[in-house]
Protein backbone atom coordinates (compact mmCIF):
# COMPACT_ATOMS: atom_id res chain seq x y z
CA UNK A 1 0.00 0.00 0.00
CA UNK A 2 1.19 3.54 -0.83
CA UNK A 3 2.40 5.55 2.25
CA UNK A 4 0.24 8.28 1.73
CA UNK A 5 -2.43 5.96 2.55
CA UNK A 6 -1.19 4.93 5.41
CA UNK A 7 -1.23 8.39 6.66
CA UNK A 8 -4.73 9.06 5.80
CA UNK A 9 -5.97 6.20 7.82
CA UNK A 10 -4.09 8.15 10.44
CA UNK A 11 -5.88 11.41 10.93
CA UNK A 12 -9.17 13.07 10.88
CA UNK A 13 -8.02 16.55 11.78
CA UNK A 14 -7.35 19.40 8.56
CA UNK A 15 -3.71 19.68 9.89
CA UNK A 16 -3.05 16.11 9.17
CA UNK A 17 -4.10 16.31 5.26
CA UNK A 18 -0.64 17.61 4.66
CA UNK A 19 1.46 15.02 4.30
CA UNK A 20 4.73 15.87 6.27
CA UNK A 21 6.89 13.22 4.12
CA UNK A 22 6.32 15.15 0.99
CA UNK A 23 9.71 16.08 -1.05
CA UNK A 24 11.51 12.96 0.68
CA UNK A 25 11.89 10.77 -2.00
CA UNK A 26 13.41 7.91 -0.14
CA UNK A 27 9.65 7.68 1.56
CA UNK A 28 7.52 7.60 -1.16
CA UNK A 29 7.47 3.87 -2.24
CA UNK A 30 5.85 0.60 -0.98
CA UNK A 31 6.73 -0.28 2.61
CA UNK A 32 9.15 -2.66 2.34
CA UNK A 33 11.43 -1.45 5.55
CA UNK A 34 9.45 -4.33 7.74
CA UNK A 35 12.46 -6.69 7.90
CA UNK A 36 15.22 -4.54 6.98
CA UNK A 37 18.94 -4.21 8.68
CA UNK A 38 18.91 -1.45 10.98
CA UNK A 39 20.72 1.20 9.39
CA UNK A 40 22.10 4.57 10.52
CA UNK A 41 21.15 7.74 9.22
CA UNK A 42 23.81 10.15 7.65
CA UNK A 43 25.09 12.42 9.82
CA UNK A 44 22.62 11.54 12.46
CA UNK A 45 24.67 8.47 14.35
CA UNK A 46 23.14 6.80 16.85
CA UNK A 47 19.56 7.23 15.32
CA UNK A 48 17.59 5.22 12.94
CA UNK A 49 16.57 6.05 9.60
CA UNK A 50 13.08 7.21 9.37
CA UNK A 51 12.18 4.47 7.41
CA UNK A 52 12.14 2.13 10.40
CA UNK A 53 9.29 4.14 11.74
CA UNK A 54 6.94 3.67 8.64
CA UNK A 55 5.00 0.31 8.30
CA UNK A 56 1.26 0.26 7.63
CA UNK A 57 -0.38 -2.29 9.49
CA UNK A 58 -1.54 -5.67 7.78
CA UNK A 59 -3.98 -6.73 10.60
CA UNK A 60 -5.95 -8.94 7.47
CA UNK A 61 -3.39 -11.05 6.15
CA UNK A 62 -2.57 -11.95 9.79
CA UNK A 63 -3.44 -15.60 10.72
CA UNK A 64 -4.13 -15.64 14.43
CA UNK A 65 -2.75 -18.36 16.42
CA UNK A 66 -5.33 -20.33 17.87
CA UNK A 67 -4.73 -23.53 20.28
CA UNK A 68 -6.00 -26.97 19.58
CA UNK A 69 -6.77 -27.44 23.24
CA UNK A 70 -8.99 -24.93 25.41
CA UNK A 71 -7.36 -23.68 28.95
CA UNK A 72 -9.41 -26.65 30.94
CA UNK A 73 -7.40 -28.94 28.59
CA UNK A 74 -4.12 -27.59 30.09
CA UNK A 75 -2.08 -30.15 32.65
CA UNK A 76 -2.45 -28.18 35.34
CA UNK A 77 -4.12 -28.49 38.72
CA UNK A 78 -8.14 -27.83 38.80
CA UNK A 79 -8.16 -24.86 40.90
CA UNK A 80 -5.63 -22.94 38.69
CA UNK A 81 -8.11 -23.47 36.13
CA UNK A 82 -11.11 -22.00 37.41
CA UNK A 83 -8.46 -18.54 38.30
CA UNK A 84 -7.44 -18.51 34.72
CA UNK A 85 -11.66 -18.51 33.71
CA UNK A 86 -12.43 -16.12 36.45
CA UNK A 87 -9.33 -13.74 34.86
CA UNK A 88 -11.01 -15.09 31.75
CA UNK A 89 -8.83 -17.50 29.89
CA UNK A 90 -10.35 -19.46 26.93
CA UNK A 91 -7.26 -20.34 25.33
CA UNK A 92 -3.56 -20.62 25.98
CA UNK A 93 -1.80 -17.92 23.67
CA UNK A 94 0.97 -19.15 21.51
CA UNK A 95 4.19 -18.75 23.69
CA UNK A 96 1.94 -20.62 26.63
CA UNK A 97 1.02 -23.42 24.64
CA UNK A 98 4.30 -24.21 23.66
CA UNK A 99 6.47 -24.05 26.98
CA UNK A 100 4.44 -25.23 29.71
CA UNK A 101 5.09 -29.20 29.51
CA UNK A 102 8.89 -28.01 29.41
CA UNK A 103 8.33 -25.85 32.08
CA UNK A 104 6.33 -28.60 34.13
CA UNK A 105 9.16 -30.89 33.42
CA UNK A 106 11.92 -28.67 35.03
CA UNK A 107 13.72 -28.14 31.83
CA UNK A 108 15.82 -24.79 31.10
CA UNK A 109 14.14 -22.98 28.48
CA UNK A 110 13.93 -19.68 26.59
CA UNK A 111 11.54 -18.37 25.31
CA UNK A 112 10.93 -15.60 22.46
CA UNK A 113 8.07 -13.63 21.83
CA UNK A 114 6.68 -10.50 21.00
CA UNK A 115 5.24 -8.45 23.84
CA UNK A 116 1.17 -8.83 24.87
CA UNK A 117 1.88 -12.25 23.81
CA UNK A 118 1.57 -13.85 27.58
CA UNK A 119 5.04 -14.37 28.31
CA UNK A 120 4.07 -14.40 32.40
CA UNK A 121 1.51 -16.55 32.30
CA UNK A 122 3.25 -18.95 30.59
CA UNK A 123 5.53 -19.44 33.27
CA UNK A 124 3.70 -18.50 36.12
CA UNK A 125 1.28 -21.20 35.42
CA UNK A 126 3.12 -24.21 35.20
CA UNK A 127 5.36 -23.23 38.22
CA UNK A 128 2.20 -22.48 40.25
CA UNK A 129 1.10 -26.09 39.36
CA UNK A 130 4.61 -27.78 40.21
CA UNK A 131 4.50 -26.09 43.95
CA UNK A 132 0.70 -27.51 44.23
CA UNK A 133 1.92 -30.89 42.69
CA UNK A 134 5.53 -31.46 43.37
CA UNK A 135 7.42 -29.46 46.54
CA UNK A 136 5.33 -26.46 47.97
CA UNK A 137 8.60 -25.58 49.61
CA UNK A 138 10.80 -24.73 46.28
CA UNK A 139 11.40 -21.64 46.09
CA UNK A 140 11.35 -19.09 43.12
CA UNK A 141 13.40 -16.28 42.19
CA UNK A 142 12.18 -13.61 39.60
CA UNK A 143 14.39 -10.93 38.43
CA UNK A 144 12.50 -8.15 36.50
CA UNK A 145 14.34 -4.89 34.94
CA UNK A 146 11.80 -2.59 35.88
CA UNK A 147 9.64 -1.79 38.80
CA UNK A 148 6.38 -1.73 37.18
CA UNK A 149 7.36 -5.36 35.89
CA UNK A 150 7.92 -6.92 38.92
CA UNK A 151 4.55 -5.24 40.28
CA UNK A 152 2.56 -6.70 37.46
CA UNK A 153 3.95 -10.40 37.87
CA UNK A 154 3.34 -10.06 41.54
CA UNK A 155 -0.32 -9.41 40.45
CA UNK A 156 -0.52 -11.87 38.44
CA UNK A 157 0.75 -14.30 40.68
CA UNK A 158 -1.86 -13.62 42.94
CA UNK A 159 -4.83 -13.88 40.76
CA UNK A 160 -3.74 -17.22 39.07
CA UNK A 161 -2.72 -18.59 42.45
CA UNK A 162 -5.71 -17.45 44.51
CA UNK A 163 -6.68 -19.50 47.10
CA UNK A 164 -3.70 -22.21 47.05
CA UNK A 165 -2.26 -20.80 49.87
CA UNK A 166 0.85 -20.19 48.13
CA UNK A 167 2.74 -16.48 48.67
CA UNK A 168 4.63 -13.60 46.98
CA UNK A 169 6.83 -11.13 47.68
CA UNK A 170 7.51 -8.46 46.14
CA UNK A 171 11.34 -6.66 46.11
CA UNK A 172 11.73 -2.69 44.26
CA UNK A 173 13.50 0.12 44.82
CA UNK A 174 11.52 3.23 45.67
CA UNK A 175 9.33 1.14 49.05
CA UNK A 176 10.44 0.73 52.27
CA UNK A 177 13.57 -1.52 53.17
CA UNK A 178 12.45 -2.29 56.56
CA UNK A 179 8.98 -3.09 55.14
CA UNK A 180 10.67 -5.79 52.85
CA UNK A 181 13.34 -7.24 55.26
CA UNK A 182 9.85 -8.34 57.70
CA UNK A 183 8.14 -9.03 54.06
CA UNK A 184 10.77 -11.89 53.85
CA UNK A 185 10.41 -13.35 57.27
CA UNK A 186 6.66 -14.57 56.18
CA UNK A 187 6.59 -17.80 54.46
CA UNK A 188 6.74 -17.69 50.61
CA UNK A 189 6.98 -19.83 47.45
CA UNK A 190 8.34 -16.97 45.38
CA UNK A 191 9.96 -13.52 45.28
CA UNK A 192 9.72 -10.93 42.24
CA UNK A 193 11.89 -8.36 42.10
CA UNK A 194 14.86 -5.87 40.53
CA UNK A 195 18.27 -6.52 40.49
CA UNK A 196 19.53 -3.67 42.97
CA UNK A 197 16.88 -4.49 46.03
CA UNK A 198 17.49 -7.86 45.36
CA UNK A 199 21.09 -7.35 46.01
CA UNK A 200 20.61 -4.61 49.00
CA UNK A 201 18.46 -7.54 50.86
CA UNK A 202 21.33 -10.05 49.87
CA UNK A 203 23.93 -7.30 51.57
CA UNK A 204 21.47 -7.14 54.70
CA UNK A 205 21.52 -10.97 55.24
CA UNK A 206 17.68 -10.63 54.68
CA UNK A 207 17.51 -12.94 51.34
CA UNK A 208 19.04 -15.94 51.03
CA UNK A 209 19.78 -17.00 47.49
CA UNK A 210 20.73 -21.17 48.39
CA UNK A 211 16.80 -21.49 49.18
CA UNK A 212 16.24 -20.75 45.69
CA UNK A 213 15.79 -23.91 43.25
CA UNK A 214 14.41 -22.06 40.26
CA UNK A 215 15.50 -18.88 38.17
CA UNK A 216 12.92 -16.58 36.65
CA UNK A 217 14.85 -14.17 34.26
CA UNK A 218 11.88 -11.95 32.57
CA UNK A 219 13.11 -9.01 29.62
CA UNK A 220 16.62 -10.69 29.66
CA UNK A 221 17.81 -8.36 27.26
CA UNK A 222 16.62 -5.36 29.04
CA UNK A 223 18.17 -6.47 31.91
CA UNK A 224 21.49 -6.60 30.53
CA UNK A 225 21.04 -3.04 28.38
CA UNK A 226 20.23 -1.63 31.41
CA UNK A 227 23.53 -2.77 32.94
CA UNK A 228 22.25 -5.18 35.26
CA UNK A 229 24.56 -8.12 34.28
CA UNK A 230 26.91 -7.78 37.24
CA UNK A 231 24.18 -7.93 39.89
CA UNK A 232 22.60 -10.96 38.09
CA UNK A 233 26.40 -12.74 38.21
CA UNK A 234 25.77 -12.16 41.99
CA UNK A 235 22.43 -13.79 42.32
CA UNK A 236 23.45 -16.49 39.99
CA UNK A 237 26.97 -17.07 42.24
CA UNK A 238 24.54 -18.05 45.26
CA UNK A 239 21.94 -19.85 43.97
CA UNK A 240 24.19 -23.25 44.76
CA UNK A 241 20.79 -25.56 44.62
CA UNK A 242 19.50 -23.82 41.34
CA UNK A 243 17.75 -26.25 39.19
CA UNK A 244 15.92 -24.95 36.58
CA UNK A 245 16.39 -21.71 34.54
CA UNK A 246 13.51 -19.88 32.78
CA UNK A 247 14.55 -17.04 30.43
CA UNK A 248 12.15 -14.62 28.78
CA UNK A 249 12.24 -11.83 26.13
CA UNK A 250 10.46 -9.88 23.48
CA UNK A 251 14.23 -9.45 21.58
CA UNK A 252 17.35 -10.85 21.15
CA UNK A 253 20.49 -10.05 20.64
CA UNK A 254 23.04 -12.59 19.07
CA UNK A 255 25.56 -10.65 20.82
CA UNK A 256 23.88 -12.41 24.39
CA UNK A 257 24.01 -16.06 23.21
CA UNK A 258 27.08 -17.01 25.01
CA UNK A 259 26.04 -15.21 28.00
CA UNK A 260 22.70 -17.40 27.59
CA UNK A 261 24.52 -20.60 26.81
CA UNK A 262 26.55 -20.60 30.11
CA UNK A 263 24.09 -19.40 31.96
CA UNK A 264 21.53 -22.47 30.60
CA UNK A 265 23.32 -24.94 29.24
CA UNK A 266 20.92 -27.48 26.94
CA UNK A 267 18.11 -24.81 26.69
CA UNK A 268 14.98 -25.69 25.67
CA UNK A 269 14.51 -22.66 22.91
CA UNK A 270 10.69 -21.51 21.82
CA UNK A 271 10.42 -18.72 19.41
CA UNK A 272 6.91 -17.27 18.15
CA UNK A 273 8.58 -15.39 15.85
CA UNK A 274 11.61 -14.87 13.65
CA UNK A 275 12.92 -11.49 13.87
CA UNK A 276 13.23 -8.17 15.97
CA UNK A 277 11.16 -6.47 14.22
CA UNK A 278 7.69 -4.93 15.35
CA UNK A 279 4.62 -5.99 15.25
CA UNK A 280 2.65 -6.35 11.74
CA UNK A 281 -0.97 -5.16 13.61
CA UNK A 282 0.39 -1.38 14.58
CA UNK A 283 0.09 1.53 11.98
CA UNK A 284 3.82 3.09 12.35
CA UNK A 285 4.33 6.49 10.72
CA UNK A 286 6.48 9.57 11.48
CA UNK A 287 5.21 13.13 11.88
CA UNK A 288 8.00 15.57 10.37
CA UNK A 289 8.53 18.59 12.16
CA UNK A 290 9.11 21.70 9.84
CA UNK A 291 11.11 24.22 10.36
CA UNK A 292 10.49 27.12 12.90
CA UNK A 293 7.35 24.00 14.34
CA UNK A 294 7.12 23.03 18.06
CA UNK A 295 6.88 19.71 18.62
CA UNK A 296 4.63 20.20 21.64
CA UNK A 297 2.21 22.25 19.40
CA UNK A 298 1.39 19.50 17.14
CA UNK A 299 1.29 16.88 19.66
CA UNK A 300 -1.63 19.38 21.25
CA UNK A 301 -3.25 19.52 18.07
CA UNK A 302 -3.10 15.21 18.10
CA UNK A 303 -4.35 15.08 21.29
CA UNK A 304 -7.13 16.52 20.95
CA UNK A 305 -8.56 14.78 18.00
CA UNK A 306 -11.22 12.36 19.58
CA UNK A 307 -9.54 9.02 17.88
CA UNK A 308 -6.51 9.71 20.38
CA UNK A 309 -8.07 8.28 23.16
CA UNK A 310 -5.25 6.44 25.21
CA UNK A 311 -2.06 8.00 24.27
CA UNK A 312 1.54 7.00 25.48
CA UNK A 313 3.86 9.46 24.84
CA UNK A 314 7.41 8.49 25.26
CA UNK A 315 10.64 11.00 25.72
CA UNK A 316 14.25 10.73 26.43
CA UNK A 317 14.96 12.52 29.53
CA UNK A 318 13.17 12.89 32.83
CA UNK A 319 13.12 16.74 32.73
CA UNK A 320 11.94 15.92 29.18
CA UNK A 321 8.83 13.84 30.28
CA UNK A 322 8.13 16.41 32.97
CA UNK A 323 8.25 19.51 30.42
CA UNK A 324 5.98 17.74 28.46
CA UNK A 325 3.34 17.01 31.09
CA UNK A 326 3.47 20.23 32.92
CA UNK A 327 2.36 21.75 29.05
CA UNK A 328 0.14 19.26 28.31
CA UNK A 329 -2.02 19.91 31.44
CA UNK A 330 -1.64 23.70 31.02
CA UNK A 331 -3.56 22.93 27.22
CA UNK A 332 -6.34 21.64 29.10
CA UNK A 333 -5.17 17.80 28.29
CA UNK A 334 -5.09 15.45 31.46
CA UNK A 335 -1.94 13.90 31.87
CA UNK A 336 0.40 12.41 34.14
CA UNK A 337 4.20 11.28 34.02
CA UNK A 338 6.21 8.85 34.92
CA UNK A 339 9.61 8.30 35.10
CA UNK A 340 12.68 7.35 37.31
CA UNK A 341 12.87 10.64 40.10
CA UNK A 342 9.16 9.56 40.73
CA UNK A 343 8.41 7.23 44.01
CA UNK A 344 6.97 4.20 43.28
CA UNK A 345 3.64 5.04 44.84
CA UNK A 346 3.20 8.33 42.23
CA UNK A 347 3.96 5.77 39.62
CA UNK A 348 1.44 2.97 40.38
CA UNK A 349 -0.91 5.90 40.98
CA UNK A 350 -0.32 7.43 37.78
CA UNK A 351 -0.82 4.09 35.89
CA UNK A 352 -3.75 3.24 37.56
CA UNK A 353 -5.56 6.63 36.47
CA UNK A 354 -3.99 5.82 32.76
CA UNK A 355 -5.41 1.90 32.73
CA UNK A 356 -8.77 3.53 34.10
CA UNK A 357 -9.12 6.37 31.37
CA UNK A 358 -8.85 8.83 33.98
CA UNK A 359 -6.28 10.60 32.32
CA UNK A 360 -5.54 10.21 28.37
CA UNK A 361 -1.48 11.26 28.13
CA UNK A 362 0.45 9.61 29.87
CA UNK A 363 3.91 10.90 29.26
CA UNK A 364 6.88 8.30 30.31
CA UNK A 365 10.49 7.27 29.77
CA UNK A 366 11.83 3.87 28.53
CA UNK A 367 10.64 2.99 32.04
CA UNK A 368 7.37 2.52 30.64
CA UNK A 369 8.54 0.46 27.32
CA UNK A 370 8.50 -3.06 28.88
CA UNK A 371 6.34 -5.29 30.34
CA UNK A 372 3.42 -2.91 31.23
CA UNK A 373 0.20 -4.52 30.21
CA UNK A 374 -2.00 -1.87 29.40
CA UNK A 375 -5.14 -2.37 27.34
CA UNK A 376 -6.68 -0.07 24.37
CA UNK A 377 -3.53 2.40 24.22
CA UNK A 378 -4.72 3.94 20.72
CA UNK A 379 -1.40 5.66 20.14
CA UNK A 380 1.63 5.49 21.05
CA UNK A 381 3.98 8.85 20.22
CA UNK A 382 8.07 8.86 19.93
CA UNK A 383 8.99 12.81 20.88
CA UNK A 384 12.06 11.54 20.01
CA UNK A 385 13.00 8.87 18.03
CA UNK A 386 14.25 5.74 20.06
CA UNK A 387 18.19 5.19 19.01
CA UNK A 388 17.91 1.59 18.37
CA UNK A 389 15.44 -0.91 17.20
CA UNK A 390 14.68 -2.75 20.26
CA UNK A 391 13.86 0.18 22.33
CA UNK A 392 11.24 0.95 19.44
CA UNK A 393 9.62 -2.58 19.55
CA UNK A 394 9.05 -2.34 22.98
CA UNK A 395 8.03 1.02 23.08
CA UNK A 396 5.12 0.78 20.06
CA UNK A 397 4.06 -2.65 21.46
CA UNK A 398 2.59 -0.90 24.29
CA UNK A 399 -0.37 -0.31 21.58
CA UNK A 400 -2.33 -3.08 19.82
CA UNK A 401 -1.60 -5.71 22.33
CA UNK A 402 -2.97 -9.37 22.34
CA UNK A 403 -3.96 -8.91 18.74
CA UNK A 404 -5.80 -5.59 18.85
CA UNK A 405 -4.72 -2.95 16.12
CA UNK A 406 -2.62 0.30 17.06
CA UNK A 407 -1.28 3.11 15.64
CA UNK A 408 2.50 4.11 16.71
CA UNK A 409 4.10 7.54 15.91
CA UNK A 410 7.28 8.80 15.65
CA UNK A 411 8.43 12.63 15.84
CA UNK A 412 10.77 13.17 13.04
CA UNK A 413 13.38 16.47 12.89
Amino acid sequence: MEFSAALTNYFIMEYYKDPRWRGKKNFNQKNTVRKRTPERKKGNAGILSPGHFISKASTAQIVSYSSDRLIDELPVDDAIIRNLHKKGYEKPTEIQDKTIEAILNGRNLMGLAQTGTGKTGAFLIPLIHNLLRKDAMRQILVVTPTRELALQIDSEFRSIAHGLRLFSTCLIGGTSVRRDIENLRRPGQIVIGTPGRLNDMVRQGALKMNRFTILVLDEFDRLLDMGFAPDINKLVEGMNNRAQTILFSATEDKSQKAIIGKLMPDAYEVRVRDENVSADNIDQDIITVKEGEKKIDILLKMVRDKSFEKVLVFADTKRGVSRICRDLRKAGITADEIHGDKSQNYRIKALESFKNRKIQVLVATDVAARGLDITNVSHVINFQAPKDMESYIHRIGRTGRAGASGKALTFIN
